[in-house]
C-alpha cells in the first residue's frame, strides 16, 4: 500500500459537474487507486465527491463561484502551502497543477510526480522546464512531449475512465452525429457543422462556451446553429453522456490544434460509438483508423467517413476501450511509476517493483501497447 497525495487544480470540482477534463481524470485515477488498495488523500475544492480522504481547499470550484472577483493564484498558493505542511504524510505527491508548484517543492522533487495535462508549444515553457529539471514528469500522450523532448519525462500514461460509468450501446436509437466539448476555435465546431450538412445527417452539439470564447461564438458560430440539421443543447455532465454519445452514429472530433489527449474520444468509445477525427496531436495514439473510427483531413473526407461509419463494429470499439483506456489500467501504470520513484530513493525493495514481464503486459489482463515509456524503455 502506498500513501499518495493527489493535488488537483481548483477550477472545477473532482469530478466536474459539467465540462472538465483534468479534474475528471483525477477523479477516475483516485477511485481506481483506492480500489487497488492504496491510501489516497485528495487536495481539491470542497464540492468534490470522492471516496478518498478529502482536504477541502476552498468552499467550491473556482468556475462555479458566483463571486466575480476571485484570485485563482491565491487559492492555489494556499493549497500548495497546505500540501507542503503535510508532505511527510505521503510517499508520493502527485501534482496535476501544471507547473505552479515548481518553486515550492524543489527540495523534495524526487518525491513528486507531475502529470502535465496541457499543451506544451507555448513560448517560455522550455526555459521553465529547464530551470526546474529535477521534477519527474508524466505526459498524457507521446505527441504532447514533442515541443519539450528534453524535459525530465518519466513516463507517458494515457488517460482512463471508469469502465462502468458509460453504458455500451450496440445499436443507436437515432441517427445523428455528436459533438461534445468546448466551443472554441481550436475545437472547430464549425467543421463539425459543415460535415453534418454535407453528409445530410443531423448534428447535436453538447458544448461549453467559456468566458474567453463568447466573442468567437457570437461572431462565427451562432449563425451556423440556425440550420435545420443542427441542434445546440449546451453543456452536459457524465449522467447524460451515455445517452448522448451512445445513441450517436459517430462522434465528430475535427480539431485544429495539437490535442494533448482528447478525453471525449474514449468516452465515446466506452459507449461503442466510433470517432471521426483529424490526425492532430494525440489522436493517432488514441484511435485506430478503420477499427475505432476514421481519420479525416477535409470536410469531404469526413462526410465520406460518415457514410461509411456502419463499417465500424461497435463491439470492437467498446473492446478497444476496455483493453486500453480503463481507470484500472491507468492507475496500474501510475503505480509502476510511483514505485520507480520509490526505488530510486531506496525506499522500496526491488522485489516490490513489478517484474519486466509484468510491466511489458501494460497492466493486469491487458496486452502491451505503447502507452507508457520510462526513460527510453517501453513499459
Amino acid at each position: 500500500m502506498l500513501k499518495i497525495a493527489q493535488i488537483a487544480p481548483l477550477y472545477e470540482a473532482v469530478p466536474p459537474r459539467l465540462y472538465g477534463g483534468t479534474e475528471r481524470v483525477i477523479a477516475h485515477l483516485t477511485d481506481a487507486l483506492l480500489v487497488q488498495g492504496h491510501d489516497v488523500t485528495l487536495f481539491a475544492s470542497a464540492d468534490t465527491e470522492t471516496g478518498a480522504r478529502l482536504v477541502p481547499m476552498r468552499s467550491q470550484a473556482l468556475r462555479l463561484d458566483p463571486n466575480p472577483l476571485i484570485s485563482d493564484i491565491a487559492s492555489h498558493f494556499a493549497m500548495l502551502d497546505e500540501v507542503r505542511r503535510r508532505r511527510d504524510e505521503f510517499d508520493i505527491l502527485h501534482f496535476h497543477t501544471d507547473l505552479i508548484h515548481f518553486p515550492f517543492f524543489e527540495d523534495i522533487a524526487e518525491r513528486t510526480l507531475t502529470t502535465v495535462h496541457g499543451r506544451l508549444d507555448l513560448a517560455g515553457l522550455d526555459d521553465v522546464y529547464k530551470r526546474w529539471q529535477r521534477y519527474p514528469l508524466v505526459s498524457i500522450s507521446d505527441s504532447q512531449r514533442k515541443p519539450l523532448p528534453n524535459a525530465n519525462w518519466l513516463g507517458t500514461v494515457l488517460h482512463g475512465i471508469d469502465e462502468h460509468l458509460f453504458r455500451f450501446t450496440p445499436a443507436p436509437e437515432a441517427r445523428y452525429l455528436a459533438f461534445l466539448g468546448r466551443i472554441a476555435p481550436e475545437k472547430r465546431v464549425d467543421r463539425a457543422i459543415a460535415i453534418a450538412i454535407q453528409a445530410g445527417v443531423p448534428l447535436r452539439i453538447a458544448a461549453k462556451i467559456g468566458n474567453v470564447d463568447h466573442d468567437y461564438f457570437d461572431r462565427q458560430i451562432r449563425h451556423l446553429l440556425n440550420h435545420p440539421l443542427i441542434e445546440y443543447i449546451g453543456e452536459i455532465g457524465d449522467a447524460d453522456k451515455s445517452e448522448f454519445l451512445g445513441n450517436a452514429s459517430a462522434l465528430l472530433f475535427p480539431i485544429d490544434w495539437p490535442e494533448p489527449f482528447g478525453l471525449v474520444m474514449i468516452e465515446a468509445m466506452a459507449c461503442g460509438t466510433p470517432v471521426i477525427a483529424w490526425r492532430h496531436g494525440a489522436v493517432p495514439e488514441v484511435m485506430e483508423h478503420g477499427v475505432t473510427g476514421f481519420f479525416a483531413d477535409s470536410i469531404g473526407s469526413a462526410a465520406e467517413a460518415v457514410r461509411r461509419i456502419g463499417e465500424v463494429d461497435r463491439h470492437t470499439v467498446r473492446h478497444a476501450f476496455e483493453r486500453r483506456f480503463t481507470a484500472e489500467t491507468m492507475a496500474w501504470r501510475y503505480v509502476q511509476l510511483y514505485k520507480q520513484l520509490l526505488r530510486g530513493r531506496g525506499e522500496i525493495h526491488p522485489d516490490g517493483i513489478a517484474p519486466a514481464a509484468a510491466l511489458n503486459a501494460s497492466g493486469p489482463g491487458h496486452p502491451r501497447n505503447d502507452s507508457v515509456f520510462v526513460g527510453s524503455e517501453a513499459i
